[in-house]
């Protein structure tokens, strides 16, 4: 996928998912994939009728009170933005991103998303009869009951950039990193560091 990005043609990363084996029936198995999610923004885009980043900045970026614009990885000039990455942004409004999520989706006082869809969004899933730590597109932490952590969840950047949220302790931690490799190679363990520093704050 990243070769097609690379080659900016039209159309180049749905023809190459179009060639793709299916990995399983749906519903069955658990196959975490940006060429899905990309997939995923194509219908996103097809059903609103514009590009994503302009339906972000309509519905979110310019009511959330976002200090500078953002830009988008396209996988062609005038094409269509990558869905599972390439979203840049400044660390502040990376923050307030998460606080947008953290208040159930209200940016600038007006209710985004519908009732109950956050909660949804950042919970682990069943599927294929197996308890799976990913909401929709979030990463919800596997956390004790009672713990700092229990509620709280993620966006999660290759290369190790976060954005942590965490209702209960009305928190919003963002980290930008360059791991020299992608995944695994923190140094400290996150879900450590963002433990000791909600506690740190309260």
């Amino acid at each position: 996928m990243l070769e097609a990005q690379i080659a900016q043609r039209p159309g180049g990363i749905l023809d190459l998912m179009a060639k793709l084996p299916r990995a399983a029936l749906p519903g069955t198995v658990w196959n975490y994939s940006t060429g899905e999610t990309f997939v995923a923004g194509a219908v996103v885009r097809s059903a609103v009728g514009r590009p994503l980043s302009q339906y972000l900045s309509e519905r979110i970026w310019t009511k959330a009170g976002m200090e500078s614009d953002a830009t988008w990885w396209l996988e062609s000039p005038d094409g269509q933005e990558i869905g599972g990455s390439g979203l840049s942004a400044t660390l502040r409004d990376y923050g307030r991103f998460g606080l947008f999520l953290m208040n159930g989706g209200v940016a600038g006082g007006e209710k985004i998303l519908p009732d109950g869809w956050v909660r949804e969004a950042v919970s682990g899933k069943m599927i294929g009869g197996k308890k799976v730590d990913y909401g929709y597109m979030i990463w919800p932490f596997a956390a004790d009951p009672g713990s700092v952590n229990e509620g709280a969840f993620k966006a999660y950047g290759i290369y190790g950039q976060n954005v942590y949220v965490n209702p209960k302790e009305r928190v919003v931690i963002v980290v930008w990193s360059a791991q020299p490799k992608p995944g695994g190679k923190a140094v400290i363990d996150d879900a450590d560091f963002f433990a000791a520093t909600a506690i740190a704050v309260r």
